[in-house]
């Protein structure tokens, strides 16, 4: 079963985000405003938000994907809201 995240505070809501296929989600540093998330099939999800205090953005977003696998199949997504303002979901 597929799963998504569903960032409820990003400027366009009903934007999913797969987490199947997982490479790895990873920041530059505790206070950068980019979290990416990287997939085996080469693409990458890069969320911005405000800068991050002690990777709270990060961690969130690690969490949330742990918590999104661990549902059953009748919860295709978990609903999410960051800890800073999402000012953009770009997946390429």
């Amino acid at each position: 079963m597929t799963k998504f995240l569903k960032i409820t505070n990003a400027p366009f809501t009903g934007q999913l985000i797969s987490c199947n296929g997982i490479k790895a989600v990873a920041t530059q540093t505790a206070t950068a405003a980019l979290v990416t998330i990287d997939y085996v099939d080469g693409t990458t999800t890069t969320i911005t938000t405000a800068a991050q205090l002690d990777s709270d953005v990060y961690l969130d977003i690690v969490n949330s994907i742990e918590t999104a696998l661990s549902t059953g199949w009748t919860s295709p997504y978990f609903e999410l809201i960051l800890p800073k303002a999402v000012t953009s979901i770009v997946n390429a």
